[in-house]
């Protein structure tokens, strides 16, 4: 099966996503700290969504020192997260901001890579709760602000292991089998009925703290930096994309 990439040669426009607000998960570092940059630097107001306060500290300090759009901090572990939590969240950017235009899914935790039959019950919770249940009480409860917005977009970041099942990836390949599951249905519900469009997006090998951790005897430096995959991440971001939902993309 192949999968769609963002159009051959994309070059979104210096003011894709101006006037735009997007909140971001696991901002602090790696792709969601990338991704947070280039929406900054094409106009959007991001929100940064992490558990490391400081780490989120730079990325904010890095977007005003190159002059884009005043951010927002949001230190929160999805890890121990609860449905209480997120409607604090939400109720107080309900306050600050009049809607929402983008929602990027990219917080995740590896968990073990181990045979099922060794596998720790509460090493696969850990898995679950940060892979998708936190993604669907940010989805649930974001839901209402995204929809006020003229259009907007929802990105849940995939993986090649939860599109075909690989041996030894255990809680972390089924927690993205069930995120392109929960793509597909919210896609569905809300193709009709809204302007809110939903895609996933594989990132694929990637110079990340935690691909280095998966594959320790990779060359990190054979994969590209984060920056350089982020034309994907801008297309389905942008208003470019409108009309594009129900896809599970390749970012290359």
């Amino acid at each position: 099966m192949t999968f769609p990439t963002a159009p051959e040669n994309y070059s979104p426009t210096p003011d894709l996503l101006r006037g735009k607000t997007i909140l971001v998960t696991g901002a602090g570092d790696g792709i969601g700290r990338a991704a947070a940059l280039a929406y900054a630097a094409h106009g959007a107001t991001v929100i940064l969504l992490g558990r490391t306060e400081s780490k989120l500290e730079r990325v904010y300090d890095d977007i005003e020192a190159s002059g884009g759009p005043k951010p927002a901090l949001v230190a929160l572990d999805l890890a121990t997260a609860t449905e209480d939590n997120i409607i604090h969240l939400a109720s107080g950017l309900a306050q600050e901001f009049p809607h929402l235009d983008g929602l990027l899914h990219n917080a995740s935790i590896l968990g073990e890579r181990r045979p099922i039959e060794s596998a720790s019950y509460a090493s696969w919770l850990d898995v679950m709760q940060v892979n998708v249940n936190a993604q669907f009480l940010l989805t649930r409860y974001m839901l209402p602000l995204l929809q006020r917005a003229p259009t907007a977009s929802i990105v849940f970041t995939s993986s090649g292991v939860g599109r075909t099942g690989k041996a030894y990836w255990g809680a972390y390949a089924v927690s993205k089998f069930a995120t392109e599951g929960f793509m597909q249905v919210l896609a569905s519900e809300l193709e009709n009925t809204s302007r809110v469009r939903v895609n996933s997006l594989n990132p694929g090998a990637t110079n990340t703290a935690m691909r280095r951790t998966a594959y320790p005897g990779e060359q990190p430096t054979d994969n590209p930096a984060p920056e350089e995959i982020m034309a994907s991440y801008l297309y389905l971001m942008g208003d470019d994309s409108c009309g594009v939902t129900g896809r599970a993309f390749n970012s290359r």
